[in-house]
């Protein structure tokens, strides 16, 4: 009993006959430090797996500080952006370039150094880009950083480009990581809900490791 789930309330859906919300607590020994793989599969995966249902689904989830506290969480918050980029008293101003699929890596490059020299703060990749035939990320990574470094000592500002280090596989996202690192460019980027809750946590480890 020391580990089992319990159902503590339930309470009928209105206007429904044959729905029911129920609330269910788990002692948090069951589940892994900092693991938010490991918190769905405890709380989905297994039980949502269960025959004798026929119909389930999660409407909330309330996560305890005590469990939330085993996470690292974001290394900074907005004072220090703005600390790194020097700028106060205004929004932040940045685009996702587009179009964001067809370009090469040249053109690529220049329609960042363009947005960052006409004004903005930091430009982004899309979702979407990550290392097609039409523009590997490693041209690409290499072109916008020359966009940065070049509207930088044309206007005088720091600017910023997040770099989109999304890939098949953790090994391929980390290799991207790194030549960020290399190439003197502070921000990458990785889509969490595709990537994967693991290789998220893995990217952010590495980054706040190793100052990006």
């Amino acid at each position: 009993d020391r580990y089992a789930g319990r159902c503590f309330h339930i309470e009928p859906v209105a206007g429904e006959d044959s729905q029911w919300i129920c609330y269910v607590a788990y002692p948090l020994d069951l589940f892994e430090e900092g693991s938010v793989t490991n918190m769905f599969t405890s709380i989905v995966g297994n039980v949502f797996g269960f025959k004798a249902l026929r119909a389930l689904r999660l409407e909330d989830l309330r996560i305890p500080p005590t469990y939330s506290k085993t996470f690292q969480g974001p290394p900074h918050g907005i004072q220090v952006e703005r600390d790194k980029l020097n700028k106060y008293g205004r929004p932040l101003l940045g685009c996702t370039i587009k179009p964001k699929l067809g370009l090469s890596a040249k053109n690529y490059g220049r329609a960042c150094y363009e947005c960052l020299r006409g004004g903005l703060d930091f430009t982004k990749d899309d979702e979407n880009v990550n290392s097609q035939p039409f523009m590997r990320w490693r041209d690409r990574f290499v072109f916008c950083a020359e966009a940065i470094y070049k509207s930088q000592a044309e206007t005088g500002e720091i600017k910023g480009h997040y770099l989109n280090a999304t890939a098949g596989t953790c090994e391929e996202m980390i290799k991207r990581a790194v030549f960020a690192r290399e190439l003197g460019v502070p921000i990458v980027m990785h889509d969490y809900l595709t990537g994967g809750f693991t290789a998220n946590t893995t990217l952010a480890h590495y980054c706040r490791d190793n100052g990006l």
